[in-house]
Order: C-alpha cells, then structure tokens, then sequence
C-alpha cells in the first residue's frame, strides 16, 4: 500500500502515535487509508448535505475493508456571490479547491480517494485533483435541489435573478419578489437546472468518474444515503483492480462528456472546466472540439434555463443513464471505462423510460438541430469566444456596442432603462486576469431577461455565464481586455455582428488605430490570492487554468471514432 510510507515500520512510530491520538487502532491503520475530500458548507445550500453524505461514504469504505479519514476543503456558493466583488473568488475556488485536495492527499500518502462535490466549481475543481493525484478514486454529486414554489409553479433561483430585472422594469411587484425570493430554494441541494453544477454532474458521470445513475439522486432524497455508502465501497473495488484516473479520463471519456453537455443544453462554463481538466491528464482538447461535437450533437433535454425541467425530473424520466442511451444509440458517444468497473455502454443498455416522459425527446425529433455550445472566432475574439445556442432561435446579430468596463455599470444601465432593443452589450476588463477571476454576468442577463429584452439585446464579454443565463450571449472572449485583447479598443456605437452560421464575430472599427496608447487597467488587488491569479492564470480559451509550467500537451490522439483528434 503506498499509505505503507507513512504508517509502516518502526521508524513511523511517531505518526502511528499521532494517528491513534485521532482514535485509530493497529487493525486500522494495518487497512488502506481512503481519503475522504469534502467540500462541505454551511455557507448556501448547495453542499450542505455533504457532511451526512461523507459518514455514509466512510461505512462503505469501512465495509469493503478500508480506513476512511475525512478532510474538508473551500467553497465559494456562486449563487450568493453573483453579482459582487465576492464572485471574484468564484473561479479562483476552483484552482485552491483542487490543489487543496492534491496537497492533503499527498501530504498523507492516501492509497485511494472519495471526492464530494456540489456547488459550481466544487466538480471540476475534485476532478482536476483526482486526475493530478491518479489514484483509484471516485466523485460523488450531493445531488440537485428540488424545485420552489411560487404562485403555484415550479420556480429555480435562475426565477429569483430574472425577478430582480422584472420588478425592476415595473412587471412585478416589491411584494411579489419577496415571495419569489421566500419560495426558490426549499432546501440543500445545488441550483436544479442544467446550470453549471447539474451540467458538470452530467460530465463527470460520461467522464466515467462518478457512478450512472449515482449524481441523479436529488440532494434530500433519502435514497442518496444508500448511493454514498455505495461509493465507499466502490472505491476499495478500484483499489483493489488498481484502476485510476488515467484508464477512465481518455479522450474519449473527453469527447463523450462533451456530446452530454451539448445534448442537455448544459452550461458555457464546460468548456473552461473540461478543458482544464484533460489539461491535468495530459489530453490533448481544443475549443474546435467543443464545436465540432457540438454542431453534429442536437438537443434533446428540456432542461431549465431554456426549457421547462429541472434535474430531478430528469432523474424521474429516467436520468442519465436514459441519455446515455439515447447517445449510444444515435452514434454520438462511444464506448469507455467507468468507476463501476462496467462500460458506459452497459451502463447505458440498463436504461428505463418512464412512459410518458417529456424531458428527454429523441433524436429523430430533437429540440434543436445542433447542441448549445459554439465556438466563434474573428476580430473581436482571435483566439476564440464561447455562445450559448440553447433558449433561444437567433443566429445572427448585428448592433452597436454599449460598452461597460465593469458590471456593475451594466447592470444599472439595464436596471434604468438604458438599455434598448438591437443594443450590444459589452462588458470587458472581467476576464480571468481582469476581474480577476472571470465573475459571471447573472445579475446583468438575468435584468435583461426580466426587462422583456433577452430577444431584442446581445451580450458580449470577457467574463462568464451562469449556467442560468440564456438568450443570445456570448462569453470567455480571448484575449481578454486585460491582456490588450480587441475587446479592450471598442467603444459605444461601433457595429458588432455575430453570425452563428460563419462561426464568426467582428467588430466594424479600426481597432489598431486605437491600441496605440493602450494601458493595461491597474486592479485593486496588490497581494493575496487575486494578485497571484491574475499573474499566473491562462486566457479562458485554455481553460483559465493556473498551471502554465506543465509540459507541453501530447500528440493529438486517435478515438475510438476512428478520427485523429
């Protein structure tokens, strides 16, 4: 056992005496030692089920033979920062969340690890460790929230955002808001669309790195007791077949989670968090990847921000294991290894349909003809920009610019009407370096949706979406304006023009004329964790990771497909 290290022999006397101070035994600490990497919080309500889920995960490995030792790490809740300086620390979370978890588990010399994650950056941020770490591991989702009430209809928090805009604008009430706002969230569990968490849930089970079926359990299901138990036990199975991280993250396992999250209409922040986690494995994935998939793979979840269904009803149409099969089956995924031991595609042959279900259609009839991520490049974006396709039809735009260099500017401009019908708004200097830390724009797209405008108004920025954003929005532009990106040299009324169908976005301005005397923007943040992020994290067409010294990325591989990637 590589725990032997630190545990064996009478020269680690010390540390055996140290360990039994914690109530450890001899028979103990003769077994694996099984870490147990929570992110656990009372802080929000997405990851305040963990800690009865990490007990149920230790009997499991208890169980199965092992010794299970718990650690916690940082959260940051997305939904409660949106909006602030506080939604800085959002995408930085992810890289402390990660290395974090690599320092304990290496500083302990674990033979095995149980990540649990919810809250937005809380999975990539588990799974990016485990790929570092390659040790037999599993990630369990502590599973989404389930839906609010209001005036007797299902509501999200993505309702609360949109209420904000609308009271606002004069269509609701201060009254009526307050009762949005009592109503959205009726307990734990992650945001209940197919925003960034239940996206990202959704790619970790096609990654192959969490059990199917596992991550559909809603967080206050009592039958996700029964699913962390079985994670526990899980994990000693790998243990003991010796199957890591690296027989399961493949490109392929890459390319499969992919046509999930384009297929579901899933979050824009995929793109960052998968392309930094095969970063971490050392896979070789690109922006044109996401594309690629994306334009042959069609919707066919009505899932929240767009449509009309949340995750659990997802589950209960029969869940992800039902897509994987529709996937399967329609040629868009291929077959890899998961944590089960099992194949994706024998997990897939073990779907049920519950009869009647309109959560998931098919892909003869699908919703759209093409998935909810696109990839455009051109003069505003050289290295290229991310568009969410899925909640609206548009696929051309042409506007002038309304151009806000923070978003709090933005969004008083939407919330005072400054905002009009054909504008393009443009926010900038709030990309990875600028913010620092990439913020999400909900509070802005979230007023325009409720001041009646998500049709009429485009949004372009350096920044990121929420997985509760919809409409015509484009994010992740690169370079971003901290870096001297052309976003840096627009300004108000110069004409944008994005075009899905060319992959296209550009700027109709003499942008050169105008970099002449540009000056990077000094931020408020000297020292700390936002000072060191700012200098060492990369542009978000790389997955605004902070890891540049890593050796250069391998030759492209060959999928199952047949294709070179």
């Amino acid at each position: 056992m590589y725990s032997d290290g630190i545990k064996k022999g009478p020269h680690r006397a010390p540390a055996r005496a140290m360990f039994k101070a914690t109530g450890l035994s001899d028979a103990d600490l003769e077994k694996p030692l099984v870490a147990i990497a929570n992110t656990w919080t009372e802080v929000g309500p997405c990851n305040f089920n963990l800690r009865e889920l990490a007990e149920k995960v230790k009997d499991g490995v208890r169980k199965a033979g092992g010794t299970p030792l718990e650690f916690n790490t940082i959260v940051v809740s997305d939904g409660i920062s949106m909006g602030t300086e506080a939604m800085k620390a959002s995408l930085v979370s992810r890289e402390v969340i990660a290395d974090s978890i690599e320092l304990c588990v290496r500083g302990h010399m674990f033979d095995a690890v149980v990540a649990l994650s919810a809250c937005d950056k809380t999975i990539p941020a588990t799974l990016m460790a485990l790929a570092r770490l390659d040790l037999p591991s599993v990630m369990l989702y502590g599973g989404s929230i389930m839906p609010g009430q209001y005036e007797g209809r299902n509501v999200t928090i993505q309702d609360v955002f949109e209420a904000v805009g609308a009271c606002a604008a004069g269509r609701m009430t201060p009254e009526q808001l307050k009762q949005m706002e009592n109503g959205a969230c009726p307990g734990a569990g992650a945001c209940g669309g197919q925003f960034t968490a239940n996206t990202m849930s959704t790619a970790a089970t096609f990654l192959g790195m969490s059990p199917m079926s596992a991550n559909d359990v809603p967080a206050t299901d009592p039958r996700k007791f029964a699913v962390a138990e079985r994670c526990g036990t899980l994990v000693m199975e790998l243990l003991q077949k010796n199957i890591r991280p690296s027989q399961i993250i493949t490109r392929d396992a890459l390319e499969n989670a992919i046509a999930s999250v384009v297929a579901t209409g899933g979050s824009t922040n995929a793109v960052l968090h998968l392309l930094a986690i095969a970063r971490e494995m050392g896979v070789a994935l690109e922006l044109e990847d996401f594309d690629r998939i994306s334009a042959k793979t069609p919707i066919i979840a009505d899932l929240k921000p767009g449509g009309r269904f949340t995750a659990p009803d997802m589950e209960t149409a029969g869940g992800q294991r039902l897509l994987a099969k529709r996937l399967r089956d329609a040629g868009h995924i291929v077959d890899s290894l998961t944590v089960t031991g099992r194949s994706l595609f024998e997990e897939a042959a073990e779907a049920v349909e519950t009869p009647g279900q309109e959560v998931l259609t098919t892909f003869e009839k699908p919703l759209k003809p093409m998935g909810g991520i696109g990839i455009l490049r051109g003069s505003l974006a050289p290295e290229g920009c991310v568009v969410k396709l899925s909640g609206h039809n548009r696929t051309n735009f042409v506007g002038p610019a309304r151009v806000f260099d923070t978003e709090d500017a933005a969004f008083a401009a939407v919330q005072s009407g400054g905002i009009k019908s054909g504008d393009v708004v443009v926010i900038r200097y709030v990309g990875p370096k600028g913010g620092p830390g990439m913020p999400e724009m909900l509070g802005v797209t979230g007023a325009i949706v409720g001041a009646g405008l998500s049709d009429s108004v485009s949004l372009i920025t350096d920044g990121r979406f929420s997985g509760a954003t919809y409409g015509f929005m484009v994010g992740h532009v690169s370079p971003e304006a901290a870096a001297g990106g052309p976003i840096a040299f627009i300004e108000d009324g110069d004409q944008i023009e994005i075009d899905v169908v060319k992959r296209s976005i550009d700027v109709h301005a003499d942008l050169n004329s105008r970099s002449a005397n540009w000056q990077p923007k000094e931020h408020a943040y000297k020292t700390g964790v936002f000072a060191k992020y700012a200098r060492l994290v990369s542009s978000a067409s790389e997955g605004a990771v902070t890891n540049n010294y890593s050796a250069p990325m391998p030759a492209k591989q060959t999928t199952k497909a047949g294709a070179a990637k």
